[in-house]
């Protein structure tokens, strides 16, 4: 048996980044184009990141619910500019079995309209509010050009939405939600960001502010990992969605959403991979640790040792061992291209010796470890390996930074696949035209700028941006 060919990423980036896919079984095509059939592997994955989310929101009082696929096409255009940044990505249902629709269903690309059509039947009074809702579900919009993980036009992800009695709660919830995504990225996926608001021009269609984090790719590209929406009463006020006040007033609720999707494996891959495969963080791996029996045959004591090891440690971590017959170097290669962080490899000797050899993925360093110390000294090793592979992300993105004043210093910066940080004073028309010149975008505002010039329109500035070429 082969493990598939991994391109380097010297060679090609993009292929290198499908070729991992391919290898480790994250996904594999489906007949229609931009639609994916999640793997074992890759549905693993997912889900690690849906249950550790679900713990999160759980804390902020957020209750999962489930709303139709299908979306009347009057409902999703009565909110005009929200259909204006939607039309072109929509799917429509015009037939129902041999009969034409006397109206077409979109095919829900997100579910504003959905869950604003839910609350006009559900919100009464100010006492029932806070409500916030979210849904794991899969959303469909056209895209011409896909690449696993970063343009579907199936993709899964979870979609927050809350309704408020007042701005200032709803603003705090925004607020709330950027900072609970970036913890999750920083802490449980290893992936340092940047995190701010986004410009006028790359706000969410609908949104009176939105929230970002950013992520620098290996190949110098930024991902957009999470936002997170104050929509003001935009919705609210469209469909009619009122609460009773405490003085008897009929009132606008204050909306909110948020969302992160499956994308974030893609960022999961081109923040930590390398050229063997994957490398995961702990908490999603599939499997976090390998039990490798080698020479089995030998010595029966070696699958007891293993089955004892599995043992000590199934309740705490997920553990396989891998009783096939593949030979050693395919064992071993076979766990560097799933990216599990700790590999045990365990033979004839290491009973005697009463040890095993750990393996670590993010390094390649083997530690020989007496087997009385095994949970120990795993335990320490993944705290190590977490700190590790979070560290040498951070580092990329640190050194990728530049500060810039003039558009000759932005284009040599965007030549060397720099993150730039830079005053802006530019409009949305500016940004499409800083877009079309050089290929980067805005990807968040993290500062007011002070008495500074904007390096594009030579106008006063009034943001400090930072800008990259991004997924």
């Amino acid at each position: 048996m082969k493990l598939e060919k991994i391109v380097t990423r010297s060679e090609n980036f993009a292929d290198w980044y499908t070729s991992v896919i391919q290898a480790a079984r994250l996904i594999d095509y489906a007949s229609i184009k931009g639609t994916m059939i999640f793997q074992p592997n890759g549905w693993a994955i997912w889900q690690n990141i849906v249950h550790e989310l679900d713990r999160r929101f759980a804390t902020k009082g957020i209750l999962n619910v489930q709303l139709p696929l299908f979306i009347k096409y009057s409902e999703f255009t009565k909110e005009k500019e929200h259909v204006e940044g939607f039309a072109p990505e929509l799917f429509l249902v015009t037939q129902q079995g041999d009969k034409k629709l006397e109206e077409p269903y979109v095919v829900r690309p997100t579910s504003e309209v959905a869950f604003c059509n839910y609350y006009k039947k559900i919100v009464n009074s100010y006492n029932e509010l806070p409500l916030k809702y979210n849904q794991w579900c899969n959303v469909f919009r056209v895209e011409k050009n896909t690449r696993p993980f970063l343009r579907n036009c199936e993709f899964f992800w979870q979609e927050l939405h809350t309704v408020h009695s007042t701005s200032e709660d709803a603003i705090q919830t925004t607020k709330e939600m950027i900072q609970l995504y970036k913890d999750f990225v920083n802490y449980f996926l290893c992936i340092p960001v940047l995190m701010g608001e986004k410009t006028e021009g790359e706000r969410f269609a609908g949104a009176n502010n939105t929230y970002t984090i950013e992520a620098l790719m290996q190949d110098g590209q930024a991902l957009q990992c999470g936002t997170s929406h104050y929509l003001g009463q935009n919705f609210s006020k469209t469909f009619d969605i009122k609460f009773q006040s405490k003085e008897n007033l009929y009132e606008y609720v204050h909306q909110t959403s948020a969302g992160l999707s499956t994308r974030i494996i893609g960022a999961i891959i081109m923040s930590h991979a390398d050229d063997k495969g994957l490398v995961l963080p702990i908490g999603v791996a599939p499997i976090q640790v390998a039990i490798l029996p080698v020479f089995a045959d030998k010595d029966p004591k070696v699958m007891e040792t293993a089955n004892d090891l599995y043992k000590q440690l199934h309740t705490k971590y997920r553990v396989k061992i891998d009783t096939t017959n593949n030979g050693f170097g395919y064992k071993i290669a076979e766990q560097e291209v799933n990216g599990t962080p700790i590999s045990l490899v365990l033979g004839p000797k290491d009973i005697q010796n009463n040890s095993i050899t750990l393996i670590r993925r993010d390094n390649g360093e083997k530690i020989n470890v007496n087997l009385n110390d095994i949970v120990k000294t795993i335990d320490e090793q993944c705290h190590s390996y977490q700190i590790a592979i979070y560290k040498k992300a951070e580092i990329r993105l640190n050194d990728a930074i530049v500060e810039v004043k003039t558009i000759e210093e932005f284009n040599t910066a965007i030549q060397n696949r720099k993150i730039i940080k830079a005053a802006w004073g530019g409009s949305p028309s500016d940004e499409k035209a800083l877009k079309e010149q050089t290929g980067a975008s805005p990807r968040c505002i993290v500062d007011k700028a002070d008495n500074q010039v904007c390096f594009f329109t030579k106008k006063p500035a009034h943001d400090i941006v930072y800008f990259a070429r991004a997924y």
